[in-house]
């Protein structure tokens, strides 16, 4: 039994991490209809970051978050300017583009840094350990847990309570009328694309100290994340955190009970079935003009 209560507490951590890149996800495609198949390169990207600026400036992992973000956003947003936003309404177009970016971006990195795994030290601020009777929890796990509620949180009231969260709305809503009273959807769209991947970027910087850094990291924490998006419901933040959860914990209980291959194949499985009777997710957002 203790065994299983630290295994779902490292479920919730690993949940933390997918809540993050499913936020990205979920804003780009609730906003512009975008499904981006590079998500998991600007995670990759800020692993990379988080790994030189620890090197190379001798940035420890929570001063370099708002440089992760900056840094990736910044990609995001030249990418967006240059492909993405050509793409729009054609979506099979922009599946292929937005999977050509994320080899290239692979490829990059394999070039300039090299193939070789990569690690990143764990905060000494958040060493050592906080034991509950048998439950033993990582300290640097229950940041990432506290700094993924604050990141929801955040991009809720960024959607909800502010004057750019207001004209995404409008823009989600009709896009025509929005412009005809002003609102530049180009603008927005290449700052929500931005918004997003920066989202990708800082989930990339928190997972460095628990995995090493590849170039391929990325490609399977993106499936897990659509697998996200689609459970909760395209573009909805609430049904995303609840998915992250779900899907986490499923997946640790799981390989505690049987092992990961079997615990994977058990938690596809309850996704394909629940999909069937909810095909539109667990939380779906209204539907986009």
């Amino acid at each position: 039994m203790d065994v299983v209560f630290n295994q779902l507490f490292a479920g919730l951590s690993m949940a933390s991490i997918l809540l993050i890149i499913a936020l990205g996800l979920a804003i780009i495609y609730g906003t512009m209809g975008v499904i981006n198949l590079a998500h998991g390169e600007f995670v990759m990207l800020g692993a990379y970051t988080t790994w030189a600026l620890q090197n190379f400036v001798g940035l420890g992992v929570l001063t370099a978050l708002p440089l992760v973000f900056v840094a990736v956003a910044a990609v995001g947003w030249i990418i967006e300017k240059l492909m993405v936003q050509r793409l729009y309404h054609r979506p099979l177009d922009t599946i292929l583009a937005t999977w050509g970016i994320g080899i290239m971006l692979q490829q990059a990195v394999r070039l300039s840094v090299g193939a070789e795994s990569r690690f990143v030290k764990s905060p000494a601020l958040l060493s050592g350990n906080t034991e509950i009777g048998a439950l033993v929890m990582s300290n640097y796990r229950l940041f990432v847990i506290a700094f993924s509620i604050f990141v929801l949180v955040g991009s809720w009231m960024l959607m909800t309570r502010t004057e750019f969260g207001t004209k995404l709305r409008a823009v989600i809503q009709n896009r025509g009328i929005s412009e005809c009273y002003g609102i530049e959807s180009k603008r927005v769209y290449s700052i929500t694309f931005a918004y997003g991947a920066g989202l990708a970027g800082i989930a990339g910087a928190l997972i460095t100290p628990l995995f090493s850094t590849i170039p391929t990291m990325g490609t399977g924490l993106v499936v897990d994340a659509f697998l996200v998006v689609i459970v909760g419901g395209l573009g909805s933040l609430i049904g995303a955190a609840s998915a992250a959860i779900l899907i986490g914990e499923a997946t640790a209980l799981m390989s505690a009970v049987m092992n990961d291959t079997l615990g994977r194949i058990a938690v596809l499985a309850g996704i394909i079935i629940l999909i069937r009777f909810r095909p539109r997710g667990l939380f779906p957002s209204d539907t986009r003009n």
